[in-house]
């Protein structure tokens, strides 16, 4: 049973009940989930990752004092914890008395200042330009098991997607990226004799193709440790997962597997050259991912956004 089902199924046994009977009154302003940081939010937690954070529990996140006042908040705080300590054979963790928990009584403002910096999830376009893909991903990944008052879901909602300005800004950059560390350095590198800094290249194409992926899919693409997880969720690029892998794990020592790597690099950057023309994002013929990266950048309506520097959305 992984963190999520752990914690659905603790809701639906014990945090039901208690909220209905004892918080009928402030009910209908609440809303109950289990999103966050953590593998166990993205349903990648595995025997590994429950030696830490892996307990029956779920998140009440509440309006603001003026519908929920801090009398109220308190005695659900109380109610919470004394909510049974083990479901399924497994213990709950500790409450901190200085804050810091993953679940449990959570003001919706803090909450999303916590994940986003902002309290209602509203950004400024320097604001989406640079906060991090892995930051949007904890703010949005998870699952509500209800939310009466609508406010929760509404903000999660429209941080589900960037705008698409700043999306077309942050593929250009990885598309720079891609070109300048997968099309040029990775060659330049081996005929230097440098394989260390061959291999830093491959990931650097690796990180930024897999960004691209992700935004081309209306996804976020979450903490590196979780990426390759989430990528291989995506039917539509299933195909270029083992190609990736690849350029990450061969040895290019061997003239014959660097040989591979190049044309791997040159497929997964054709693959994405037709994607952005068959989606209309490039005016560019040609296989060379810089002129793809400005040609997408002129795409971007908002001058202001289009006339920063290519990489000014890079995190």
């Amino acid at each position: 049973m992984n963190g999520l089902e752990l914690s659905h199924g603790y809701y639906e046994t014990y945090g039901k009940a208690m909220l209905e009977n004892d918080f009928a009154d402030v009910l209908p302003y609440l809303a109950v989930g289990f999103v966050g940081s953590g593998s166990e939010h993205y349903g990648f937690d595995d025997e590994v990752s429950r030696d830490h954070d892996y307990e029956p529990g779920f998140c009440i996140f509440l309006p603001g004092e003026d519908v929920v006042d801090r009398a109220r908040a308190f005695q659900l705080e109380r109610a919470y914890a004394k909510l049974p300590k083990e479901y399924c054979g497994v213990k709950r963790l500790p409450i901190s008395p200085v804050g810091g928990n993953r679940n449990g009584v959570i003001r919706t403002a803090d909450f999303y200042t916590a994940a986003v910096g902002s309290p209602d999830g509203s950004l400024s376009v320097q604001e989406w330009i640079h906060i991090p893909d892995y930051a949007l991903a904890e703010a949005v990944n998870g699952e509500v098991f209800f939310d009466h008052y609508g406010e929760f879901s509404k903000i999660r909602e429209g941080l589900m997607e960037m705008p698409n300005d700043i999306k077309l800004k942050r593929i250009a950059g990885n598309l720079l990226i891609m070109a300048q560390s997968g099309q040029y350095n990775f060659v330049r590198c081996l005929q230097h004799g440098e394989p260390e800094a061959a291999q830093l290249a491959c990931v650097e194409f690796v990180n930024s193709a897999m960004k691209v992926l992700f935004l081309l899919n209306g996804r976020y693409m979450p903490y590196y440790k979780w990426s390759f997880r989430a990528l291989q969720q995506i039917d539509s690029v299933s195909g270029l997962v083992r190609k990736l892998s690849f350029l990450l794990f061969a040895d290019h020592h061997d003239p014959a597997l660097a040989e591979q790597k190049c044309s791997v690099i040159e497929e997964i950057a054709s693959r994405i050259i037709t994607e952005l023309q068959a989606r209309n994002l490039t005016n560019a013929i040609c296989g060379d991912l810089e002129k793809h990266a400005y040609s997408l950048n002129d795409m971007i309506r908002d001058s202001t956004v289009r006339n920063l520097h290519i990489l000014a959305s890079i995190t």
